[in-house]
């Protein structure tokens, strides 16, 4: 029997349901969700959140999984680094299938 190889991240086409919202800038999630892990699996991160495919893209060109890391231990917002600000506001008025191409920052 052939596996299905699966990407590194999963995405979802279906739709999702209305209390649900995006782990990093709080508008309701699409048609498309994809699945973050706060604390990268290669830190030993289980957990997933859904992300809208353009906030999970911003959150890989802003960060190293390190950083992500250090966020995820000290508690410390995501939000508080400039770029990733500057992102949240300009998303905040966009509909949730909203998507532009994503600039690397690193």
């Amino acid at each position: 029997m052939a596996r299905k190889h699966r990407g590194w991240d999963e995405t979802t086409d279906t739709a999702a349901p209305e209390a649900v919202a995006c782990w990093l800038c709080s508008r309701p999630l699409g048609r498309r969700i994809e699945w973050h892990h706060p604390v990268p699996k290669s830190r030993g991160g289980r957990d997933t959140v859904p992300v809208h495919p353009i906030c999970h893209r911003t959150l890989h060109a802003c960060f190293t999984n390190t950083d992500l890391e250090r966020h995820a231990e000290g508690g410390e917002p995501l939000s508080t680094n400039p770029e990733l600000a500057r992102f949240l506001k300009w998303i905040a008025g966009k509909p949730p299938d909203f998507h532009a191409p994503t600039r690397k920052v690193r």
